[in-house]
C-alpha cells in the first residue's frame, strides 16, 4: 500500500505517491503534474564525510529520452553526460534548498530527479524541484523545511503561474521562485525587458503561490513523514574561538582582512594561521580543524564591521562600485572584442559572427530539437584567482555564468531577418574577485557593438550584496560585492539590464529567505549601479553597435526565392549550388521555405554569388539583357550558360550582324559574351540574341 495526496496546482493536479516506489531512499517522492511524470529521492550517507569544511550536497536532474519518445542518437544509444538545461535545473534545485540543511552537518546527501514523462502542459523541472523538496521534508534528514518553487510566464502583461513549454519559451517573462513559509529564498529569471515594479510583482505573487503548496507539503509531512535524525555535529567548539581570540585579538584579525588588495589579505591571513599553528602544536584535534576555525573568526569580523559600522574590507562606501574601466578591439582579427574590468575582476570577450547554418542543436525533453543562435561560454581559469589546477573543461558553475550572461542579452539581440548571423560570445576571466558573470555581460555587451551587433539597448550587470543581523529589519546591502564579501556574506543578487528594465535576475543566498524590504532594496540598488557602469565606464568605450561588421567577419545577404525553385539552385546531387561555391568561394545556405543566405568574406563574390542564384530561379525576361559564358558551339548556334545549371541557345543568325557560315567564326568556347532576350520561339523555347545585345 501506498500513501496519494493530490492538489489543484494552477488549474491541473498535482499528485504525490509516497511510499509507492524507491522505499530504501531515505525520502522519495513519485509526482506526477498533468501527464509529466518525475521520480524525487532525497538519501543521505550514515556518516559524516571526513575531511571536508563543506556540506556535502550533490543535486541531479536526469532527462530520460524516453520521457518524449526519443531514442538517444549517437553509438551508443543510451543518454550520455547531463546537458546544459539539465546542470541549469540542477543548480536551480541546489540553490534554495542548500541553506536550509544544517549549517554543520556534513553527511553526504543526493538529490535525484528521474524525468520519466513529459506533458508539454506542465514543465518538468518544476515538478522535480517539488519534488526534491517534498522528498527531503518526508525524510529523516535534518532539513529547515518546508520550501516551495513556483514559475511565472508573462504574455501581454498578464501573468501566468506555472506556463506550458509554449508559454515559457515565448513569453516576456521566465521566473523561478522559491519561498519557505516566511520569505523568498531564491529568484531565478529571464525577462525581456521588463520594469523593476512588474518584477517586483511577479516575485510575490510566486511567493503567494507557494504559500499553498507549502500547506500541503505540510500536510504530506504530518501523515507520512519521518523523524529526523541525528547527526554528529562540526561546528567548531567554543573554547577554541576563546583561545584563538587571546593569541590573535580581534583587532589585530580586523587589520589584517581589512585592505583593498586581495593577494595582502591572503597573505595576512596566512601569517595568522601559521601563528595558531605554532600554539595549537599539541592539540591535534584543533589543527584538524584550524582552516575552518580561521575562516569562521575572518567571517565574523569582516561581518560585524560591516554590520554595525559600514566598513567594508577594501574601505569602499556601501554604494560605492569598484573602479572602472573598459576598453574595446584589444584582441586583433577577431570579429569583435572588448575587455571590461571593475577592481580585481578583469573579462576579455570575444565575439564570433558565423552563418545561421552555424547554429548550435540541442537535443532534449522540447518536443522538437531547439536551436540556439546565441551562445555565450564563459571560461574561469585557474589562473584568475592565483592558483594552479588542471583544466578539465566547464564545470556547472562555468556553465551556469554562461547561461546568465546569455540569458541576459537575449533580449536586445536583433531577429535573424535583421542580422541573419549565428553569434558565439566567449567570456575569459583574466581575474576574479566577485561577480565575474555580471562582469562577463557588460564585456559582452561591448563585444556585440563592437562586432557590428545591431543591439536594441546596451545592457550592464551588478550584483547587491547583504549582511544581516539578528532581526529582520537589522541588515546592510552591499553594491558590488567582491569575493570576500561574498564569502561572508548571506547574499548575491545579480541583476542585468537596460535603462528600461531588467533582462535576467539570480539571486543565491545562504540565509533562511529575504524579506521584501531586502528584496526591493536589492532591486533598486542594482538598477542605479548598473546605470552607473553604463553611463561612466561602457558608453565612453563604445556608445552605439557598430554601422558595419568587422572586415574579418563573414558578410550575409540574404535573399527570397520561390520555395519550388530550391531544386533548381541545389541542382542535382548538389551539382549546381557545389558549382556557384566553387566559383565565389562563399557559403550558401537555404531553407525549406525558400529563404537563401549567401555568407563570405569577398563583397564582391557575395554580390557575383547572389546574381547567378537570382539568375538561376529568374524567368527569362523578353528584352531583357544578360550576360553569360559559351559552353557549347553547334552548327545550328551556340549555347550560353547564365548561371550553373542554367542555359540557352542563340541561333547562328542571331550571333553576328553581318550573315556568318559558321559560329566558330564568331565565337569560342569560354567566351563571355552578353545576350539578349527575345521571347518564345515557336516551340516555346527562349530564344536569346547576340546582335541585338549590341544595339
Amino acid at each position: 500500500m501506498f500513501d496519494t495526496f493530490t492538489m489543484e496546482l494552477a488549474g491541473r493536479t498535482l499528485r504525490v505517491d509516497i511510499n509507492r516506489v524507491a522505499k530504501q531512499a531515505n525520502g522519495c517522492a513519485f509526482m506526477r503534474y498533468g501527464d509529466t511524470t518525475v521520480l524525487s529521492t532525497a538519501t543521505a550517507s550514515d556518516e559524516p564525510r571526513e575531511g571536508v569544511d563543506f556540506f556535502p550536497l550533490s543535486v541531479e536532474y536526469e532527462e530520460k529520452l524516453y520521457a518524449v519518445g526519443k531514442i538517444p542518437g549517437g553509438f551508443n544509444k543510451r543518454e550520455g553526460k547531463a546537458s546544459e538545461n539539465a546542470i541549469l535545473t540542477s543548480r536551480v534545485i541546489d540553490r534554495p534548498m542548500r541553506p536550509l540543511f544544517p549549517k554543520d552537518y556534513r553527511n553526504d546527501v543526493t538529490l535525484n530527479n528521474m524525468v520519466m514523462s513529459v506533458d508539454s502542459e506542465c514543465r518538468p523541472e518544476l515538478v522535480a524541484m517539488l519534488g526534491s523538496a517534498i522528498a527531503t521534508c518526508i525524510s529523516d534528514i535534518p532539513f529547515d523545511g518546508p520550501c516551495a518553487m513556483t514559475q511565472v510566464g508573462m504574455i501581454d502583461g498578464e501573468f501566468i503561474i506555472n506556463p506550458t513549454q509554449e508559454q515559457w519559451k515565448n513569453g516576456d517573462l521566465q521566473m523561478t521562485v522559491a519561498s519557505t513559509k516566511q520569505k523568498v529564498i531564491m529568484i531565478e529569471a529571464g525577462a525581456k525587458i521588463v520594469p523593476e515594479d512588474k518584477i517586483l510583482e511577479a516575485i510575490y505573487k510566486a511567493h503567494d503561490v507557494n504559500q499553498t503548496v507549502i500547506a500541503f507539503i505540510e500536510d504530506i509531512v504530518s501523515k507520512v513523514g519521518k523523524k529526523k535524525h541525528e547527526y554528529a555535529s562540526c561546528a567548531i567548539p567554543e573554547e577554541m574561538f576563546a583561545k584563538m581570540k587571546e593569541i590573535v585579538t580581534p583587532e589585530e584579525m580586523e587589520v589584517a582582512v581589512f585592505t583593498d588588495e586581495k593577494q595582502v589579505r591572503e597573505e595576512n591571513i596566512r601569517v595568522i594561521t601559521e601563528k595558531l599553528k605554532e600554539a595549537f602544536a599539541d592539540n591535534e584535534e584543533w589543527l584538524a580543524i584550524l582552516g575552518e576555525a580561521v575562516y569562521q573568526y575572518e567571517k565574523k569580523t569582516v561581518r560585524k564591521m560591516i554590520l554595525k559600522d559600514h566598513k567594508r574590507p577594501d574601505g569602499r562606501e556601501i554604494t560605492q562600485i569598484r573602479p572602472l574601466a573598459a576598453e574595446v578591439d584589444i584582441i586583433p582579427r577577431v570579429h569583435g572584442s572588448s575587455m571590461f574590468t571593475r577592481g580585481q575582476t578583469q573579462i576579455c570577450d570575444v565575439c564570433t559572427l558565423a552563418p545561421l547554418s552555424e547554429v548550435q542543436k540541442v537535443d532534449g525533453l522540447d518536443e522538437n530539437v531547439v536551436s540556439k543562435r546565441y551562445m555565450h561560454h564563459y571560461n574561469f581559469p585557474a589562473y584568475s584567482v592565483g592558483e594552479t589546477k588542471v583544466s578539465r573543461g566547464p564545470g556547472r558553475r562555468e556553465i551556469g555564468h554562461g547561461a546568465l550572461a546569455e540569458r541576459a542579452l537575449l533580449p536586445v539581440l536583433p531577429s535573424e531577418e535583421e542580422f541573419p548571423y549565428a553569434i558565439r560570445c566567449v567570456s575569459e576571466t583574466f581575474e576574479s574577485n566577485g561577480s565575474t558573470s555580471m562582469g562577463s555581460t557588460c564585456a559582452s555587451c561591448m563585444s556585440l557593438m563592437a562586432a557590428g551587433v545591431p543591439i536594441k539597448a546596451m545592457v550592464a550587470g551588478i550584483s547587491c550584496g547583504l549582511v544581516t543581523g539578528d532581526t529582520d529589519d537589522d541588515f546592510v546591502l552591499l553594491t558590488d560585492i567582491q569575493g570576500l564579501e561574498d564569502f561572508f556574506g548571506d547574499m548575491d543578487f545579480k541583476v542585468t539590464g537596460t535603462t528600461e528594465g531588467i533582462t535576467a535576475i539570480q539571486m543565491d543566498i545562504k540565509i533562511h529567505g529575504l524579506t521584501r524590504p531586502i528584496v526591493e532594496g536589492a532591486i533598486a540598488r542594482c538598477r542605479d549601479a548598473r546605470l552607473f557602469i553604463m553611463d561612466n565606464c561602457m558608453k565612453p568605450a563604445i556608445a552605439a553597435p557598430r554601422a558595419t561588421v568587422n572586415e574579418y567577419a563573414p558578410k550575409i545577404v540574404s535573399i527570397q526565392i520561390d520555395p519550388e525553385k530550391i531544386g533548381d539552385v541545389v541542382g542535382q546531387k548538389g551539382k549546381t549550388i557545389n558549382a556557384i561555391i566553387a566559383q565565389t568561394d562563399v557559403k550558401i545556405d537555404i531553407t525549406d521555405d525558400g529563404k537563401v543566405s549567401v555568407c563570405g568574406t569577398d563583397t564582391a563574390m557575395i554580390d557575383k554569388a547572389v546574381e547567378l542564384i537570382q539568375t538561376i530561379v529568374s524567368d527569362f525576361e523578353e528584352g531583357k539583357l544578360y550576360k553569360g559564358k559559351v559552353v557549347s558551339i553547334k552548327e545550328f548556334g551556340a549555347f550560353i550558360e547564365f548561371a550553373p545549371g542554367k542555359e540557352g541557345m542563340v541561333h547562328i543568325s542571331k550571333i553576328a550582324k553581318e550573315r556568318i557560315d559558321h559560329v566558330e567564326d564568331v565565337l569560342t568556347l569560354g567566351d563571355k559574351v552578353t545576350v539578349k532576350c527575345l521571347g518564345k520561339d515557336k516551340m516555346g523555347r527562349i530564344s536569346f540574341s547576340i546582335k541585338d545585345a549590341e544595339q
